[in-house]
Formats: C-alpha cells, structure tokens, sequence
C-alpha cells in the first residue's frame, strides 16, 4: 500500500487533464517532426526511391516513433524506461545505413544489419545499465550542456530555412520569421496563465505558421496528394539480407545510441526531478532496442531517445510521461494517415528554428544548473568538465575534423553528445576512481580554493549584524568597534 503511494507521487505519474495531455503531446510531435522525417529522406534519397516509396518510409518511421515512444513511456516488465522520452529513427546511424545502402547491399541489407545489432544491443542493454554510478553531476552535467549546444546548429538550420540547397537559405527573410516566432514564444512564457505559458511552443509555432501564411510563405499544395489513410506494409521494401560488414558497422551505431540514451534517460530524470538507477536504465535501453529490432519489419529504423524533446520538457516544466505517450499515439495516427503528416510537414522550418533557439537553449542550461552542484574544490572536475565539452564541441565547430579517420571512429565520434561522454566517463574513472585523487595544486586548471575565514569570527556576531561598505554593524545600523589587536 506505501510502496503504490510512495510510486504515485513520482512526477512523471501526473495526470492531466485530457485536453492538455493531447495538446502537449501534440507539441511534442512537432517540436520533433522535422528530426524524425530527416533520416528516412536522406537514406530513401540514396536507395533511388521515388517520392512516392520516400511517403511509405517516412510513414514507417513515425508509426514505428509512436510505438517505441508508448513503449518507454507506459513501460510493461523489463522494457521501458516510464519517462517522458520521445522515440524516434536516430541520426546517429543515417551515415552508416547510407554507406550499406550505396555498397550495393539495398535497403534489404540496411534492414538485416539493423534486425542483428538491435537484438545483441537488446542482450548486452544490462550490462550498458551498470554504468550508473559512473554517471556523476560532473558527467551528467557534460552531457546535458552538450546536448543542448549540439543542437543549437539545428535551430539555426532550421532559421535559416531548412533547405542548404534553397535559394532563399539565410535570407532576411527567413531569419526575421525565426525571429518573430522566438519572440512569441517569449512574451506566451510571461502570461501568467499556466494553460498559455506551458503551451507557448505550441502556440508559437501555430501563430508563427499563421503569419508565414499572411506572408505568403506557407505551401499547403502538397497536403492534398497521396493516400489519406494508409496501413504500414511488412517488408514492404523486401525480405531483409544479412551481410557481416552491415551488422558490425551497424553494431557500433547500437553502441553510440545506448550511449545517448543513457545519456538522455539521465537527463530527462536530472530535469524531472525523479530517482534514475540501473534498473530503470536497463529498461529504458531494452525498449529502444526491442523498437529497433522490430522496426525494419514495418520500413524503420533504429529508435532512439530525442534529445530535443527533454528540452521541450525542462521548458515547459510539464513532467508527465503520459503527455509524452499521447504524443506517441498522435505518430501512429500520423504513420497512418499521411494527409496529416503532410499537413505539419507544412510547417515553415523557420518558425521550428524559432522555437528551437529556445528549446535546445535550455537544455544546455539544465545541464549548467547540473554542473553548478559539482564539487571543484581540491579535484580535477574543473578539467574534466573543461575537456570533456571542448570534445564534444569538435565535430560542431568543425564538422569535417574526423572526415580521414576510421569509420568506426567516426561514427563514434562526430556525434558530439556520444563523444563528450565518452570522454567525460574515461576522465571520470581516471580522475575520480583510479588511484589516488590529485591535490588541489595538482593542475593549473584545477579549481582555486575559496576564500575562508576563522569560524571563531561568525562566533563573535550577532542576530541581524550585517556588513555596509566593509564595516560591521548592528541591526540598529550602529558600527560594531573591531579588535584590531594582533593575536
């Protein structure tokens, strides 16, 4: 009876109210919608499928996203995470797929690789969960800022157009529409009315697309072509072909995705304010890898935790994961009705960059606040914090840096979320658990002591003593005498 007490009160396991549940999940759904249609475009492009197969794979990935992201929201025994994670195909593996895909192996290779190295990803996801206790403030903290400032370049693509290739990317255009809905989102945050400020990303991005609209900047053409209600074929690309090559590279985009949802169960739970140990990390990693095995039946691919969507949760401050799991049911309804798919897929890209600014913003600044309950004193954090996000801001500050190292590094690495942890957990255990711990004086990085006086001194003072321009005085502001004597 006290344990289903003590359980209910956890702040993922708010209910609210129907009509908000579907209208947050609905902003989850679009804050995400341009990452999870992004994959399916890029590999279908490189496979030679027409636009009409393009439609079929990018209404597999969202039926798939919606069932991984009921999956770890609702959880049943041994899979799911019951946390407010948006699922959905990573981007982590689109390099590696599109290198299968290209190898001459087809879509049917990239499927087979995908079935394997999920299933073992599924095996060794308890193993990936024992790492909790290496997961510190000092390396939590690395990883949320990092997600954070790893996608603010999304956000500015986004402002920028969405499209590198358009004529008009970068115009003033663009900007000032990214600009006007950054703005909407701001001033709907200061509204004292907790329906409107805890729905100011939605709301944004609807009035941000009415005023695309007035500008003649929204196409709604394409919202009235292809099927309206459509079911996911199974194999509907072909039975899918086991090549070793495929699995292996494959395998090594399983071991980045546990590593970055690891790092996004964490962080969710760090913004949530709820318990995360193994047992809930071994849960949350075996639904993204039982999604991912599943998914090349229906045309998907591997699942993944999105990390926007944590910002959007330490943003709002809406904790429930069952907001989340509507957001789930409202990507099946969109895998199974592309009309509406397209109709959000209308949506101007500068209005999502808008909004973006402020979303991955504040992830970045969940994980300063992270990093502020670090001790620096007398250790070597301050260096490990300093390297491990100086690492992780490589692949962004130059996206070519890895281009003539080792595919398997680079699929490690270029990701800036999966290198920074990695770095700040090796850093972690060299600094932190192998041997003897450094001095303060260690390392000239290391953090400066603080400044300290005698505790005989605070003795000495009275209730409501206060300090005024370097003289101590008493409650009736009268100058109390100091005893300068040397001692």
């Amino acid at each position: 009876m006290n344990t289903t007490k003590t359980a209910s009160l956890r702040p993922e396991d708010e209910r609210l109210p129907l009509g908000s549940t579907i209208a947050y999940g609905i902003q989850h759904v679009l804050t995400m919608y341009g990452g999870i249609i992004a994959p399916p475009l890029i590999i279908g492009s490189m496979a030679g499928l027409d636009g009409a197969e393009i439609g079929v794979l990018i209404t597999a990935c969202l039926f798939m996203g919606g069932l991984a992201t009921v999956l770890q929201t609702v959880g049943i025994p041994f899979f799911g995470s019951q946390l407010p994670l948006v699922q959905g195909v990573s981007f982590a593996g689109v390099a590696t797929m599109g290198a299968i895909v290209t190898s001459g192996g087809g879509l049917p290779a990239v499927f087979g690789a995908v079935i394997v190295a999920s299933i073992i990803g599924l095996l060794i996801a308890p193993v990936f969960a024992t790492i909790i206790r290496f997961f510190p403030p000092v390396v939590t903290g690395v990883v949320i800022t990092t997600i954070g400032l790893t996608l603010l370049p999304v956000a500015a693509g986004w402002a920028m157009g969405g499209n590198r290739d358009a004529a008009d990317f970068g115009s003033p255009q663009n900007l000032l529409l990214a600009a006007i809905t950054l703005v909407i989102v701001l001033v709907l945050s200061k509204v004292p009315v907790g329906a409107i400020s805890r729905l100011a990303i939605l709301l944004a991005i609807v009035i941000g697309t009415i005023v695309a609209a007035l500008l003649g900047r929204v196409d709604f053409g394409a919202v009235g072509d292809g099927p309206i209600f459509a079911l996911p074929s199974v194999f509907g690309f072909g039975m899918p072909t086991f090549e070793i090559a495929g699995i292996i590279s494959m395998f090594i985009v399983i071991l980045v995705t546990l590593t970055e949802t690891t790092a996004d169960i964490l962080a969710v739970g760090e913004i949530v304010g709820t318990k995360v140990d193994s047992k809930r990390i071994a849960a949350g990693l075996r639904a993204d890898m039982l999604s991912s095995a599943v998914s090349p039946v229906f045309g998907s691919f591997t699942q993944s935790a999105f990390a926007q969507n944590v910002g959007l949760v330490a943003i709002t401050g809406v904790k429930s994961r069952f907001v989340v799991t509507a957001g789930g049911v409202v990507l099946v309804v969109l895998g199974l009705l592309p009309v509406l798919g397209r109709v959000v897929a209308a949506v101007p890209s500068p209005v999502l960059g808008g909004a973006g600014i402020v979303l991955f913003g504040s992830v970045a600044a969940s994980g300063i606040r992270t990093l502020a309950k670090v001790d620096y004193r007398g250790n070597m954090n301050l260096v490990i914090v300093a390297t491990a996000i100086g690492i992780g801001m490589l692949p962004i500050a130059a996206p070519t840096i890895y281009d003539q190292m080792p595919a398997w590094f680079v699929t490690i690495f270029h990701s800036g979320i999966s290198s920074a942890a990695v770095a700040a957990i090796l850093l972690n255990l060299v600094f932190n658990h192998l041997g003897a711990r450094p001095s303060s004086d260690a390392s000239v990085l290391a953090a400066a002591p603080t400044r300290s006086i005698p505790v005989a001194y605070l003795d000495a003072l009275e209730d409501g003593d206060s300090v005024v321009d370097g003289r101590i005085v008493d409650r009736e502001g009268k100058e109390v005498e100091v005893d300068r004597t040397d001692h």
